[in-house]
């Protein structure tokens, strides 16, 4: 990824990650939440690959730790992973299908959900009910899934799509 390319997906993570702490997790609907920062961090991924997805998933969570002065890390981790997780599918079973970003955003959405939760309660914080985190899981699901489609278009449009040079290798089974 060229300088230029870097820069223009790092600002996008600084407005989304602001963006989410200052005005959408404000934006209660049913219970839950849209995750803005989420949903970009996953198309990054799918768009520039795992480890750009894991670098830019960590600035996008560190600004939102350093910003709520949460506990420092967590969406950090959570972050990391999710741009990972979707980098990885973009460069192997997603490539090329249409909707790709909205089953990388639902299933992204539902583990990075469950795993916060583990790390609240690894790390001892006090943790909402586990009904409480289905219930608000539900609705930013399908606010998440919402937002997919729509931020992928602008993402796209923002930091263009890198071409990749060469298709990453197929594993192979064998019995």
């Amino acid at each position: 990824m060229s300088a230029a390319a870097s820069l223009r997906a790092t600002a996008v993570v600084f407005v989304a990650a602001l963006l989410q702490v200052v005005i959408v997790s404000s934006l209660v609907v049913a219970g839950g939440a849209p995750d803005l920062l989420l949903v970009v961090v996953v198309v990054l991924g799918l768009l520039r690959g795992s480890i750009p997805g894991a670098v830019l998933g960590f600035v996008g969570g560190l600004i939102v730790d350093l910003v709520t002065l949460g506990t420092l890390g967590i969406t950090s981790l959570v972050l990391t992973l999710a741009g990972f997780w979707a980098g990885r599918y973009g460069e192997t079973t997603g490539r090329g299908q249409r909707f790709a970003p909205v089953v990388a955003v639902g299933a992204i959405t539902l583990l990075a959900g469950a795993f916060g939760y583990v790390l609240h309660y690894l790390l001892d914080e006090e943790v909402v009910a586990k009904h409480a985190l289905v219930t608000a899981l539900a609705p930013a699901f399908v606010l998440n899934l919402i937002l997919a489609l729509p931020v992928h278009r602008l993402v796209r449009a923002l930091v263009g799509e890198e071409l990749r040079a060469e298709p990453s290798a197929e594993v192979e089974v064998v019995l």
